[in-house]
C-alpha cells in the first residue's frame, strides 16, 4: 500500500556521504546556492555546495566530561552535525582531548580572551576553533601563529563577529553595530588571516535583530566567497527565538545564502537542533522525514483537534521513518488533506475515516482514532525500516498547522 517513489529517492541520495562532491551538493528549490569555497570541520564539509549543516553548543561545564559527552550524544541523536563546547578555563581546555576522542561528531572549541586555549584546543584534536579576534588579547601578534598551528593540524577556524565585541573604532565610525560596521569588522579579520595565507575559515556576523542580521549577511555575501555560518544571536526564549531564527534563516536560505546554521535559543540545546533540522527540511534543504500535519481548531471542527493532534504527536514521538500523518477535524478540508498524506484521519460526527495512501481503509469511532492511527503509523514505519528507507539522522515529529484560503 505504500508509495515508495519519494522514499526510494531519499534512500539513493542520503543526506551526507563525506568526500563525494557530487552527493554532497545540496541545492535549494527556491534559489541557486551562493558559491562559496569549501572547508572541513572534521568529517563535515561546510560550503562549496555541501549540505547545510546544523550546529549547537553544549551548556554543560566542559570540564565535566561525562555530562558534556552525554549532551553531545543527545544532540547527535537529534540530528546535530557539529557541536561547539565552551573553553573559558584551564580545566575546560584540559578536558578537550577526551571529549574529542569520544565524541561521535566534530567538536569546535569556543574560545575568548585567552589565546593559549586556542593552541591547546588544536593540540587536543578539535575539528575547528571559534575565535573572535575582537576579544582575543593582542590578536595581531598571535593571529599568524594560530593560523600556522591550524594549518599544521589540518583544521579550520571560525571568525565570529557580533555587536557585543565590535571594535570600538568601527563602532564609533559607523555609529553602532550596523550591517556596515559588522561587515567591516569581518573583512578586517578575514584579510588578517588571508594575509598570512590562511583560507580555511568560515565567518559569522550575528545580530539579535532579524532585519539587521539579514542585511549584514547579504552585504557580507557580496564581498567574497567565504562559507557563512548563520545565526541570530541572543534570539531569546524558545518561542521567540524560533520565530526570529526561522524568519532570518528563511530569508537568507531562500536567497541561497548560508552554509551552516545554529538556532540560538534560551532553551535546552536539543531544542535548537530540532528547530534547525526541521527548518532545513521545510526549506527543501534536507530530505523529508517524519511529519505531522494538523488543522487549526475552528468552529467547523466536530472533534477536539488540539487534543487529537497532541495525543498522536506524543504517541509517535519516537518514530523516525519519513511518513506524513494528517490529523484533520472537519469535512471541508479534512478528506482532501488526509488523502494526500501517507496516513491520515478525517474526523467528524463522532467518527473518523482512516486513509492510507489516498484510500479509506476503515471508519472508526472517535474514541478509537488515536489508537488506530498509532497502530497504522507504527506498521508503516516498521515496513519502511525493514525496506531500508529510513534516512540517516531522522528526526521526530513536529505539528504543522495547515491554513487554507477559505478559512
Amino acid at each position: 500500500m505504500m508509495n515508495t517513489l519519494n522514499t526510494e529517492k531519499t534512500a539513493e541520495k542520503p543526506f551526507r556521504k563525506t568526500g563525494n562532491p557530487v552527493e554532497l551538493t545540496s541545492e535549494s528549490p527556491l534559489h541557486p546556492r551562493r558559491k562559496s569555497h569549501r572547508i572541513m570541520v572534521g568529517s563535515v564539509p561546510v560550503g562549496g555546495g555541501a549540505p547545510i549543516s546544523v550546529q549547537s553548543m553544549t551548556n554543560t561545564l566542559t570540564a565535566n566530561v561525562p555530562a558534556t559527552l552525554q549532551q553531545i550524544a543527545e544532540l547527535t541523536a537529534a540530528g546535530c552535525d557539529i557541536v561547539r563546547v565552551a573553553v573559558p578555563s584551564q580545566d575546560d581546555a584540559d578536558a578537550l582531548p577526551e571529549i574529542c576522542r569520544k565524541s561521535p561528531v566534530p567538536i569546535i572549541a569556543d574560545i575568548h580572551f585567552q589565546s593559549k586555549y586556542v593552541f591547546q584546543a588544536i593540540d587536543a584534536g578539535c575539528a575547528a576553533v571559534r575565535v573572535n579576534p575582537g576579544n582575543i588579547r593582542k590578536f595581531n601578534e598571535v593571529g599568524p601563529s594560530i593560523c600556522k598551528a591550524a594549518t599544521d593540524a589540518g583544521i579550520s577556524l571560525r571568525i565570529g563577529v557580533n555587536a557585543g565585541s565590535l571594535d570600538k573604532e568601527l563602532y564609533a565610525k559607523y555609529g553602532g553595530p550596523t550591517p556596515e560596521a559588522l561587515v567591516a569588522s569581518a573583512l578586517k579579520e578575514a584579510h588578517m588571516f588571508e594575509d598570512v595565507g590562511f583560507h580555511d575559515f568560515k565567518i559569522s556576523v550575528k545580530h539579535h535583530d532579524v532585519i539587521t542580521m539579514v542585511e549584514t549577511y547579504r552585504l557580507l555575501a557580496s564581498k567574497g566567497d567565504w562559507p557563512l555560518h548563520l545565526g541570530v544571536t541572543e534570539a531569546g526564549p524558545a518561542w521567540q527565538g524560533t520565530i526570529k531564527s526561522c524568519l532570518a534563516f528563511g530569508a537568507l536560505l531562500a536567497e541561497g545564502i548560508g552554509d551552516t546554521i545554529r538556532v540560538s535559543l534560551s532553551a535546552p540545546p536539543v531544542e535548537e537542533v530540532k528547530v534547525g533540522c526541521k527548518l532545513l527540511e521545510y526549506m527543501g534543504l534536507r530530505p523529508r522525514k517524519f511529519d505531522i500535519i494538523s488543522c487549526p481548531s475552528c468552529g467547523r471542527a466536530q472533534v477536539d483537534v488540539i487534543q487529537l493532534a497532541s495525543a498522536v504527536t506524543e504517541g509517535l514521538k519516537d518514530v523516525t521513518a519519513p511518513i506524513r500523518v494528517a490529523v484533520m477535524g472537519c469535512i471541508v478540508n479534512g478528506p482532501g488533506e488526509a488523502r494526500e498524506a501517507d496516513l491520515g484521519v478525517a474526523s467528524g460526527n463522532g467518527k473518523g475515516q482512516i486513509f492510507i495512501k489516498g484510500k479509506v481503509i476503515e471508519t472508526v469511532p472517535e474514541d478509537q482514532i488515536v489508537d488506530t492511527l498509532l497502530t497504522k503509523a507504527q506498521e508503516i514505519a516498521a515496513q519502511m525500516e525493514a525496506d531500508g528507507l529510513v534516512p540517516v539522522s531522522a528526526t521526530g515529529p513536529v505539528v504543522v498547522p495547515i491554513q487554507h484560503p477559505n478559512r
